[in-house]
């Protein structure tokens, strides 16, 4: 990713935001057009699916074994293949960033090392950047070669992450759309076995999610994928604008779900958790948000409570294994120290 003005932050794992000020809103300028789209079909969507939100029932019965997850990535070192045979997590989210395409063969090796011991279920999160966004030839190419390598491994991919957010690359809800679809076509044309998940919203900014789940356009999420953040709240059980509480905001995500035809009922929850007091710079936000690791544990085990108790989200990837900021180990000066919420984690997939 490291071209400007998309700069990657390798102590909190995601891209700095944008200092070009001048780029961003050209770029936004550019693509108003689509933010009109995805105001006027927000003020008339949201509202019905709020007015639905409660009359729609989850079936969901996911056993432990299916609904707990969590993330594991190529730069944490093949310590993580230890670590997830002790949590005894079957399902597993790997990052794979296409600006480190040439670096394939490593990602399936370290993927293939996690099924030595058993069998893991693996999603691949296939990270979006500027150069395949505005090259749909070398997108198509990258992906053929993406889906190709790990076909043995994987069936499940979601395509592209977080793009509600400029700093990770897309400018407006219809170039991910564009995004999206080369990689449906190529399911269609050569890889029918495989399951695409989106569109990758993070936070609750549900509009974005109607932008992407209504329109005119042949676009099919096999899975719905949701980057759904609470942190900024504290507790899971605060609300935000009044009302939206987790719970709300899954139910209003499941309404959107059963109200368009872009999908099918099953979502997963492929990002969540809280920023470590007193870890800056590995902290993913500014140490107001931050929260000490009794909170976090107590926050982690009520956010799975939610959403497994609402019967409407198949699975929770906990993101992530290894991040001293926000994740279940710190791999600070070279020590791996498992936090509290490591043991936790472990435990309660066991019940």
């Amino acid at each position: 990713m490291n071209k400007e003005p998309f700069i990657w932050d390798n102590y909190s794992d995601q891209p700095h935001v944008i200092k070009d000020r001048a780029y961003k809103k050209a770029m936004r300028k550019k693509h108003l057009k689509d933010f009109i789209k995805l105001f006027f079909s927000s003020i008339f969507i949201l509202p019905i699916a709020i007015f639905f939100m409660k009359f729609f029932r989850g079936k969901n019965q996911a056993s432990n074994e299916d609904f707990y997850g969590i993330g594991v990535n190529l730069d944490k070192g093949e310590i993580q293949h230890e670590l997830v045979e002790e949590l005894g997590v079957k399902n597993l989210i790997i990052r794979f960033p296409l600006w480190d395409i040439k670096n394939i063969d490593l990602y399936v090796e370290f993927a293939q090392k996690f099924n030595k011991t058993s069998k893991k279920n693996i999603l691949l999160n296939i990270m979006q950047d500027r150069q395949n966004i505005e090259n749909p030839k070398l997108l198509k190419e990258n992906l053929e070669l993406i889906f190709t390598k790990f076909a043995t491994l994987v069936d499940e991919y979601q395509i592209a992450t977080t793009i509600n957010r400029a700093k990770w690359g897309f400018f407006s809800v219809q170039e991910y759309l564009n995004f999206y679809k080369i990689a449906q076509n190529l399911k269609e044309e050569k890889y029918p076995n495989i399951k695409l998940l989106g569109p990758s919203v993070i936070d609750f900014e549900y509009y974005y999610n109607v932008r992407a789940m209504f329109n005119f356009q042949n676009i099919k999420y096999d899975i719905v994928s949701s980057l759904l953040y609470v942190d900024r709240r504290g507790s899971p059980r605060n609300t935000q604008y009044g009302f939206f509480d987790t719970k709300n905001k899954i139910d209003l995500l499941y309404s959107l779900v059963k109200l368009s035809n872009k999908c099918k009922n099953d979502i997963y929850i492929t990002e969540v958790n809280w920023p470590i007091s007193n870890t800056t710079p590995y902290a993913p936000t500014s140490e107001k948000e931050c929260v000490s690791l009794e909170d976090y544990t107590k926050y982690m085990l009520d956010y799975f409570k939610i959403a497994r108790e609402s019967k409407k989200i198949k699975r929770v990837y906990w993101h992530q294994l290894v991040a001293a900021g926000y994740g279940l180990v710190d791999n600070r000066d070279g020590k791996i120290v498992k936090y509290p919420q490591f043991y936790e984690f472990k435990e309660m997939i066991k019940k």
